[in-house]
């Protein structure tokens, strides 16, 4: 099976989560991939608990801001890069690299002081691409929209019956 070649930069996309376009830093190093998330409230609804946050998803710019509603897989202690461990909310949500979607475990976490909005780790990643780290944004954004302008919107997710 040939896979795709993906540099350590990429574009990417969280449909479920109405995020149409985001760069992501491709971390083989990270195990868990991060969602930078803000203004973070959680709520129970009919016996399950959900997740209301935003995200401001271009690097340098908050003034975009995407808020998202999903329900908590779990909770999980991370460490993060600088050795502290930190608790953080677990989400699953589609993730859709160039052509390819599949469902990805992400933590939601503050990472004003980082570079990347988001962070891919090498669970989701796995299978899925061969990681070139002296290439950037190889895939095609073909599945993403390329609108630079988001305005607070929110996507609830359908409880399955």
């Amino acid at each position: 099976m040939n896979k795709t070649t993906i540099g350590w930069r990429e574009w990417v996309a969280l449909p479920d989560l109405g995020v149409e376009r985001i760069k992501a830093k491709i971390d083989t190093g990270a195990r868990t991939s991060a969602l930078h998330a803000f203004d973070i409230q959680v709520y129970e609804e009919r016996g399950k608990h959900w997740v209301r946050f935003a995200v401001h998803p271009y690097q340098r710019n908050d003034t975009d801001v995407q808020t998202c509603v999903c329900p908590i897989r779990e909770s999980r202690v991370v460490t993060n890069s600088g050795g502290t461990q930190e608790e953080r909310l677990v989400i699953e949500t589609q993730l859709t690299v160039g052509v390819q979607s599949w469902p990805i475990e992400v933590t939601l976490t503050n990472r004003d002081q980082m570079g990347f909005r988001m962070l891919l780790g090498r669970t989701a990643l796995r299978g899925h691409f061969l990681i070139d780290p002296g290439k950037s944004f190889c895939s095609k954004p073909s599945a993403v929209k390329a609108s630079r302008r988001l305005h607070s919107a929110s996507v609830h997710f359908q409880e399955e019956e």
